[in-house]
């Protein structure tokens, strides 16, 4: 069970990126999930990131290697977090709402790649699966810091037109 979850139901042996897919799951989860009242979604993600704490930290001692790319249950919750701040742009639809949703998705990437200051921190900072989750939490508050400024400009623009 705890593979499973850990492999995001099995993306995370995706032959290439397997982060990527995991972060496109990421991206269809959140489109299941927003019609859900933000805390009911808050309470959905900060679940996924304790089953998911338990879940890498077990599939780190299976596959034998600290944070092993099969391991993408990270990605998901990161992506959730990233796009969380679109929950309360109700008045975005479709090619604005696209947009943003795919902006959200690339600046999680960048962030979950670049590792910039806290996200490298986190990374050092805790390890076993809280290790593998936390980084990947910060990637996706910096990811939701940077996409909530485009949002508000669309959100205005869609509402002065």
């Amino acid at each position: 069970m705890a593979r499973i979850l850990a492999t995001a139901g099995g993306v995370g042996y995706a032959p290439i990126a397997p982060g990527t897919f995991g972060s496109a799951l990421g991206v269809v989860l959140y489109l299941l999930l927003s019609p859900l009242h933000p805390l009911l979604f808050a309470l959905t993600a900060a679940t996924l990131l304790a089953l998911g704490s338990w879940a890498a930290d077990r599939a780190e001692h299976f596959f034998g290697r600290k944070d092993d790319g099969r391991i993408v249950i990270d990605e998901v919750v990161g992506q959730l977090l990233a796009l969380a701040p679109l929950l309360f742009f109700t008045n975005l639809a479709g090619a604005t709402f696209l947009a943003l949703l795919g902006a959200g998705f690339l600046l999680f990437r960048l962030f979950d790649i670049w590792k910039p200051g806290p996200v490298a921190w986190a990374e050092r900072r805790f390890e076993g699966g809280a290790g593998v989750m936390l980084d990947d939490v910060v990637a996706g508050a910096l990811a939701a810091l940077a996409l909530t400024p485009l949002a508000l400009f669309c959100s205005a623009r869609a509402a002065n037109s």
